[in-house]
């Protein structure tokens, strides 16, 4: 299973909304068959490990073991199930890491299996294979996305300075590290002054990979035209209490004034399918996701060697627990989970 996990991984940036999934197929203590999930709406895990049987092995499938990090799908999507596909080869041992929520299948397949005769055994690591799909797992259990709060401070704790000029914090490494960050969420969501006053891009150009859908609540719809995020690279969402329109790539989402703004923002990444978002500011859009308890993952940068001395205090954190601590240069970067997420 944790060949399983490893082998999910490989795929991981490429599969969203789908979850990151491995399979190895094991006769008599060894691999004969291993894959993974190599992109959205591609061939799945279990399909590619099957497939990558050699000639002089396949004999041995129907009496070899299918290990796989996830349930297998039970249910037509953009391919066939692949529980028909292990009953059509005769595997008679499964072992599943964990099961699927996703309602068309969440538990389905298992006893589509089973009701086939087939021995399955689920569970194994279960821990580490919902960890895997942390995204996947938020998204369909508590129907919103995966949350990350993420933000830069000095070291005496300030966000910005106390000058209109734009005050750049981390250094040229981490930098590098946020635009990676940026390629593995679905979303990301800046303030509205975060937007007027910083004119940012949101794009992930210091690094490979898919570029996240971009995010500002314009309430009032007072940004002007000229800013980055209207120049049509990517695909944005601008919340707003004005009007619901699409133009091209560019998205306006209506809200309702008298209900709670963050979770109308979250129900419309559920409805967009955007199964997590990387929050990047500012102060009083991260204090407010705070504030209502809406967060899963906190990334905190601080330049260990800048001192303002004056200037925009950063978030006050409630309910969190460090888990990772990393240094680059002048900047330790801190993780944090929220402690419910421990807890369960």
């Amino acid at each position: 299973m944790h060949r399983c996990i490893e082998l999910a991984l490989l795929g991981a940036e490429h599969v969203a909304p789908n979850p990151a999934v491995g399979a190895a197929l094991v006769y008599n203590g060894r691999i004969i068959g291993e894959g993974w999930h190599h992109a959205f709406g591609q061939a799945h895990a279990e399909v590619n490990c099957i497939s990558s049987v050699a000639e002089a092995d396949r004999q041995y499938i129907p009496a070899a073991t299918l290990y796989v990090s996830l349930e297998p799908c039970a249910h037509f999507g953009k391919t066939p199930p692949c529980s028909d596909l292990v009953i059509k080869n005769g595997i008679r041992n499964v072992v599943i890491g964990c099961r699927d929520p996703f309602t068309e299948v969440n538990g389905k397949g298992i006893e589509k299996l089973e009701k086939a005769g087939i021995t399955v055994l689920a569970g194994v690591l279960e821990k580490e294979c919902i960890q895997l799909n942390k995204r996947f797992f938020t998204f369909h259990t508590k129907h919103r996305p995966y949350i990350i709060l993420k933000w830069a401070q000095t070291a005496d704790g300030k966000i910005a300075g106390g000058e209109d000029a734009r005050l750049f914090i981390s250094n040229n490494y981490t930098n590098r590290l946020v635009h990676q960050w940026r390629s593995q969420e679905a979303s990301i969501l800046v303030g509205t002054e975060t937007a007027l006053q910083d004119d940012p891009s949101l794009d992930n150009r210091l690094w490979v990979g898919n570029a996240p859908v971009r995010m500002v609540p314009d309430l009032s719809l007072r940004l002007p035209q000229n800013l980055q995020i209207f120049n049509r690279q990517q695909q944005t969402v601008i919340f707003n209490f004005l009007k619901e329109e699409t133009d091209g790539n560019l998205f306006y989402c209506r809200l309702i004034k008298e209900e709670n703004i963050l979770e109308q923002v979250m129900n419309a990444c559920y409805r967009l399918n955007l199964l997590s978002i990387l929050v990047e500011g500012g102060v009083r859009l991260i204090q407010s996701f705070i504030d209502q308890n809406l967060w899963d993952e906190t990334r905190i940068i601080t330049n260990e060697e800048l001192i303002t001395g004056k200037g925009l205090d950063a978030p006050v954190m409630t309910g969190h627990q460090l888990f990772k601590i990393e240094k680059i240069s002048s900047d330790t970067i801190r993780y944090y989970k929220h402690k419910q997420i421990n807890q369960q």
